[in-house]
């Protein structure tokens, strides 16, 4: 997983192509964050096909602002530079699910 910071979020997205992109945006006072963040290393490590992203909301605050996040943590699924789908919350069960959907 790597640490993204506007503008690498759209250059990220861009370069992804048509693989699936996961993006994290957590923060490191979230407790829930702590929790979900070995899964979703975990994750990234068995889907290789698949781009895992964090952007730290305290360290990329105009990505979060842009992103629209209000809450901790959120993931963001894109594909082809395009959102498909966002959720809140650490749900392991949802997050693997999401990911399986989409890619």
């Amino acid at each position: 997983t790597q640490q993204v910071i506007e503008p690498s979020l759209q250059k990220e997205l861009k370069a992804a192509g048509s693989k699936l992109v996961v993006v994290d945006f957590t923060a490191s006072w979230c407790g829930p964050c702590k929790m979900i963040a070995p899964v979703f290393e975990k994750m990234a490590d068995e889907n290789k096909d698949v781009v895992f992203l964090k952007v730290d909301v305290d360290e990329a605050s105009d990505v979060s602002e842009k992103c629209g996040i209000s809450s901790m943590p959120t993931f963001q699924f894109y594909k082809n530079g395009e959102k498909l789908e966002q959720f809140s919350g650490a749900s392991e069960e949802k997050l693997r699910a999401t990911v399986a959907k989409l890619k």
